[in-house]
């Protein structure tokens, strides 16, 4: 009996992704090296694609039976037109045959140790890139009174879409509808073909025999009506069809929002906003990735501030004088008119180079302390300068005063920022 098997698994053509799957768990901590190590090369615009990561031979070799030293072998060369049994081959010059390309190294055991390159993508990159950091304590804030909904399976229905059609589903109800409607009928059918078969089996009926005649054109007339009958039952009818069914249930979730504070006075030249561009970039990039359900409100400010969309963040050229409070006093009118604190987990990251309006500087730890930090989970600023002016002596001071919910670190080159985006955000309890 031939069976034919069709795979319908979602995996597609890409069979091997368990393998994968458990390759990329067990050399995790190799793959995460090698992922940090191509971060290094690339810029933060280009973070969100594959990568071909190599890992060493000997990281990955597997123990394997082999010939013990000493004992009589007998083995069979093919090709060979240059040798006898009892002659002696000289050792092949260099130390060993054939050395690895790229990273491979020669061995003193005439093998070659070439690496093992493999290509990671973007999603799997990403996945490494990110997976031990979080937004701190985003759990913390009661659940939202509205909902999200979801889309879940809920059994069969008799109508719907023709893409949602099982027809698994449908065929089987056909079948059975078949079977019961047309169930008497073919009992009846075999025992009358059974009966004429009877009849027909006897001795031919004499001309005069007319009863006999009249019950076998009965019989025939009778079969060929149960036929009939059989054969108008329609193969498939509206009602076996079966659809997928699915319904929205709510799923309660959590709701976050990050403020993003970028200085873009005239003391910002063009590399520190860069540094700090690149810093939002991947804070952006880490928070559309890893959250669903997370709003981000983009701040610029100079003497005045205003909120902006992506694209007016990261590419406008607008430049000015400096008061930082401006930022802060929009940042604080934004939560109150849309993110009520019972219902939102908000945070904040802050970019500037620390110079600003002598004072403002005090101006802007007050408000920091007194009526955005009450509200925040999370507050990170960012120094994109070295020296020390008067914004982070103020923000020092609130430093010792408010927890471990407000950090302040400094950046001032473009390898710097990858490092101390990880001790901002790692996870409670991680290492950076």
């Amino acid at each position: 009996m031939f069976q034919q098997i069709i795979d319908r698994r979602l995996s597609g053509k890409n069979k091997s992704i368990g393998n994968r799957e458990r390759f990329l768990r067990r050399y995790k901590d190799q793959i995460k090296g090698a992922v940090r190590r191509a971060i290094d090369g690339r810029g933060i615009r280009d973070l969100e694609r594959g990568e071909d990561i190599r890992i060493p031979k000997k990281d990955i070799s597997e123990p394997v039976f082999h010939h013990g030293q000493g004992g009589q072998r007998d083995m069979v060369h093919p090709g060979n037109q240059d040798y006898v049994a009892g002659d002696r081959i000289k050792r092949p010059k260099g130390g060993g045959a054939g050395g690895g390309s790229g990273q491979g190294q020669a061995s003193d055991s005439g093998e070659g140790e070439d690496d093992f390159v493999f290509s990671l993508s973007k999603e799997e990159f990403m996945q490494v890139f990110f997976e031990d950091l979080a937004l701190p304590h985003l759990i913390r804030t009661q659940l939202a009174e509205t909902p999200e909904w979801k889309s879940h399976r809920a059994g069969f229905t008799n109508d719907g879409t023709p893409s949602n059609l099982h027809i698994v589903r449908s065929m089987r109800g056909a079948l059975g509808r078949r079977i019961a409607l047309g169930n008497d009928s073919r009992r009846e059918l075999r025992r009358l073909e059974q009966q004429l078969a009877e009849l027909q089996a006897q001795p031919q009926p004499r001309p005069t025999d007319l009863l006999a005649e009249q019950e076998l054109l009965d019989l025939q007339t009778r079969i060929a009506e149960l036929r009939a009958r059989i054969g108008h039952i329609p193969f498939l009818d509206p009602i076996d069809l079966r659809f997928r069914s699915r319904v929205k249930v709510p799923v309660p979730t959590s709701k976050a929002v990050m403020f993003c504070v970028m200085d873009v006075s005239g003391s910002m030249d063009e590399s520190r906003k860069e540094l700090s561009k690149r810093f939002f970039i991947l804070l952006y990039l880490f928070l559309t990735r890893h959250y669903e359900k997370i709003d981000i409100v983009f701040i610029r400010h100079h003497t005045q501030a205003q909120e902006v969309d992506e694209q007016g963040f990261f590419h406008s050229t607008e430049t000015g004088g400096t008061v930082v409070s401006s930022a802060l006093v929009l940042m604080e009118e934004i939560i109150r008119a849309r993110y009520p604190s019972d219902q939102w987990n908000i945070y904040g990251a802050q970019a500037s180079d620390g110079d600003n309006w002598h004072h403002d500087s005090g101006r802007c730890r007050e408000i920091l302390q007194n009526k955005i930090l009450p509200l925040c989970r999370y507050y990170a600023y960012v120094q994109v300068a070295e020296p020390e002016q008067n914004l982070w002596d103020e923000y020092t001071r609130l430093g010792e005063v408010s927890g471990p919910h407000f950090a302040m670190r400094k950046v001032t080159s473009a390898d710097q920022i990858y490092p101390v985006f990880r001790d901002l955000f790692k996870k409670e309890g991680a290492t950076a």
